[in-house]
């Protein structure tokens, strides 16, 4: 009995090293993903003239390039994929279902829906489009949560009731571009999840929700972990079950929404991150969550920099270069047995 305990603590100690370097990697990497981006692209720029560029106000190419171009870009996609990552974590763990995720049970659908329609017919409440997106995947959200509910809310009812909606909202959508189809091509790179010509304004208008988000998710970490016990247990420890599950995907939903009316429909990142990030320090959400967000944030931007620079004269949207890159690696994992429940 006392040598079980001592392996256990030693798997404890090793687990808890682990997260704590996966941790600092992820936070290097992301240091290294800003300063990548920075100095890639149609101009290319060194290490110095980077620190000339941060650091002297002036109007030299370098300080034009770096802070009126590259640097709000680069910031707004790290937000991006932070806000993704987390609200994808967050539903898998509260759904116990590997393909919980913002754009596949109708959350940033209900979100583009809105975006698309402030975009194309109210183009002067293009400030609101925050509140906007997060109003119309709550609204998503809520129409999935009626539907699926009797008498209670089951993880599998949940999903299924979100791909019925987000089929609807995508021919809602593809209906209101159709009737607008004279304003269509300045919604398409947005559509296809995208961060081109993103700059300050858009950075300080997903800042505060992100950054909101961002803090109560990490609250919610105790409440995931119980939840991820399953009903009957978190029932047993004395939890509101119900009242739980519905803030958190009220949380996810905030989240998603933050992200979906500056990037657009950007797949894969809150379905992929988790998973990756579960197979290297398991499923306590206490270092889920954060991880997650480092790692959400450095990819987005990292793609963001690659989109734009590797097909040079042409810039892809990052949504086709993440969906070409994540897809058949989800298909990897679940081939292997490694995503949450495949097995």
């Amino acid at each position: 009995m006392q040598s079980l305990e001592v392996t256990n603590k030693k798997t404890q100690t090793i687990l808890q090293r682990k997260r704590a370097l996966l941790f600092i990697c992820c936070l290097l990497l992301a240091i290294a993903s800003i300063i990548y981006g920075l100095a890639t692209g149609s101009v290319t720029l060194s290490l110095t003239e980077i620190w000339n560029g941060l650091t002297e106000k002036n109007d030299s190419l370098e300080y034009q390039i770096i802070w009126n171009i590259r640097l709000p870009r680069i910031l707004t996609g790290l937000l991006v994929g932070m806000c993704l990552a987390v609200s994808g974590g967050l539903l898998q763990g509260i759904m116990r279902n590997p393909l919980a995720d913002p754009g596949i049970i109708g959350i940033s659908s209900g979100a583009g829906l809105v975006a698309i329609v402030t975009m194309l017919i109210f183009p002067q409440y293009t400030s609101l489009l925050p509140f906007g997106a997060f109003l119309g995947a709550f609204i998503a959200a809520a129409a999935v949560y009626m539907i699926a509910w009797d008498g209670g809310v089951s993880p599998l009812r949940l999903i299924l009731a979100g791909v019925a909606i987000n089929t609807l909202l995508g021919a809602i959508t593809s209906a209101v571009m159709i009737l607008h189809s004279d304003k269509v091509q300045a919604v398409l790179p947005w559509l296809m999840g995208g961060l081109s010509e993103r700059s300050w304004p858009h950075f300080w208008m997903i800042f505060p929700y992100a950054v909101v988000g961002l803090i109560l998710s990490l609250f919610a970490t105790r409440t995931a972990n119980i939840l991820r016990l399953g009903d009957d247990a978190a029932k047993l420890l004395g939890h509101n079950v119900e009242k739980s599950r519905f803030l958190l995907i009220l949380l996810s939903t905030f989240l998603a929404g933050a992200a979906v009316s500056v990037a657009g429909l950007l797949g894969f990142v809150g379905l992929v991150v988790p998973h990756i990030i579960r197979l290297m320090i398991g499923d306590d959400y206490k270092y889920l969550i954060p991880i997650s967000a480092l790692f959400g944030g450095l990819l987005v931007a990292f793609a963001d920099t690659a989109a734009r620079s590797w097909f040079d004269p042409i810039e892809l949207p990052v949504g086709i270069l993440l969906a070409t890159a994540g897809g058949p690696f989800f298909l990897y994992l679940l081939r292997k047995g490694k995503v949450m429940g495949s097995k």
